[in-house]
């Protein structure tokens, strides 16, 4: 079975869920919510298929990719404390999201036949740029631009994906070793509070 769909429709999932609890934090607005779960949801893929002229947009022409995030702010609103536990003890949806999404970014990319350095940048914005929305949207500094280690972890995960790729590795065994690669950093990172050196 292809893995590359359900781990799409996943990743737009606990995005949504992230965008939503962003906004339930102040607001118990559900329109509030429902717009900034679909904007972390779609940001990223919406961008990079922009940039890369893949038209109709992954939404647009699916609509269970809006009946994913329909139910990431669903989730997000009848299990808030639950949701609010896991997000804050171990940056789930973030963490998960950035995995799906970076190196399914990767591969769209690829088939659309860029370079392989594109590609990998294609995958980072896939993952991380949701999120930079979603922060813009709550006032908050972009988690981008913080010391965590974020975008450099995405990096990573492409770059892997694209290495083990080349050595023909199985896609669907590739796609999980990837992934897990790019969640594993994330949470590690996050556990012992590593980060990149700063500029002086």
């Amino acid at each position: 079975m292809d893995l590359q769909y359900p781990l799409e429709l996943i990743g737009t999932f606990v995005f949504a869920i992230s965008g939503a609890l962003a906004v339930r934090d102040r607001e118990h607005d559900i329109f509030g919510a429902g717009f900034t779960g679909f904007i972390t949801a779609i940001g990223g893929g919406t961008l990079r298929d922009v940039l890369l002229g893949a038209y109709p947009l992954v939404w647009i022409g699916d609509v269970y990719f809006l009946y994913a995030i329909f139910a990431g702010v669903f989730t997000a609103f009848v299990f808030p404390k639950i949701m609010l536990k896991l997000r804050r003890t171990m940056f789930l949806f973030d963490t998960l999201g950035i995995g799906f999404f970076t190196v399914l970014g990767v591969e769209k990319s690829l088939s659309l036949g860029v370079r392989p350095e594109i590609a990998a940048i294609m995958g980072m914005f896939s993952a991380v740029m949701g999120g930079v929305i979603r922060d813009t949207l709550t006032n908050e500094i972009p988690i981008l631009f913080r010391k965590e280690i974020y975008a450099s972890a995405c990096l990573v995960g492409a770059i892997l994906y694209l290495v083990l790729n080349y050595f023909g590795l199985h896609r669907d065994v590739n796609l999980l070793i990837s992934i897990s690669v790019i969640i594993s950093i994330r949470l590690v990172a996050v556990k012992y509070k590593l980060s990149l050196p700063r500029l002086d």
